[in-house]
C-alpha cells in the first residue's frame, strides 16, 4: 500500500472505531474462506463489521477511541469485529463460531472503553437480546407505579368497608 492509502485507511478505521459501541478482537488464523465469509454475513445481519487490518495500522487508528483499551492485544493475526448497535448479538455470533471451529479464538472485547477477556466475551454472549433487556427494564419500571396504585386502592377500599360497617351498625341500632 502507498502511504496515502494507509493514511486514508487509518482515518476511516478511526472514524468507525469512534462510532463503535463495542469491538471484539479475534484470532482468525487457519479459517477457511467459506467460514470467514459466513462469519462476515452473520455479523452484517447484526449490524456489525468484521475486518482484518494490519496491527500497526490498527494501533494508529485506535488512538483516542474506546478501542485503545485493547491495543496491547494487537499481536499476531488479528481481526476486528465492530458493532455499531447491539453489543450482545455480535458476541453471540463470535462465540458460536468459536465453538464450531477451533481455529477461531476470541482474544478480548471492549464495550464503552472497558476491556474484558475471552471469558468476558462469553458472558456478554450469554446476556439476553437487547429487546428482552429493554422489556425487562420496562416491566420493572411499570411494576412500581402499579404497586403504588394497588396499595392506595387498598387503603381507600378498607376505609369504605369501615364506613359501610359503621353505617350498618347505626341502622341496626
Amino acid at each position: 500500500m502507498k502511504r496515502e492509502e494507509k493514511e486514508a485507511l487509518v482515518a476511516d478505521m478511526a472514524e468507525r472505531l469512534k462510532r463503535a459501541q463495542a469491538t471484539y478482537l479475534v484470532d482468525y488464523q487457519g479459517l477457511t474462506v467459506e467460514i470467514m465469509n459466513a462469519l462476515r454475513k452473520d455479523l452484517r445481519k447484526n449490524k456489525a463489521e468484521f475486518q482484518v487490518v494490519k496491527n500497526r495500522l490498527l494501533k494508529l487508528a485506535c488512538k483516542e477511541t474506546g478501542a485503545s483499551a485493547i491495543k496491547e492485544h494487537f499481536v499476531g493475526p488479528c481481526a476486528l469485529a465492530i458493532s455499531y448497535d447491539d453489543v450482545v448479538a455480535p458476541a453471540k455470533v463470535l462465540v458460536a463460531y468459536a465453538k464450531k471451529s477451533d481455529r477461531l479464538k476470541l482474544k478480548v472485547g471492549e464495550i464503552g472503553g472497558k476491556m474484558f477477556d475471552q471469558e468476558g466475551v462469553k458472558r456478554v454472549a450469554e446476556l439476553p437480546a437487547r429487546e428482552v433487556l429493554l422489556a425487562q427494564a420496562l416491566s420493572a419500571m411499570q411494576a412500581v407505579p402499579g404497586s403504588l396504585v394497588r396499595v392506595l386502592h387498598g387503603v381507600v377500599a378498607n376505609l369504605l368497608y369501615v364506613l359501610k360497617a359503621i353505617e350498618t351498625k347505626k341502622s341496626e341500632a
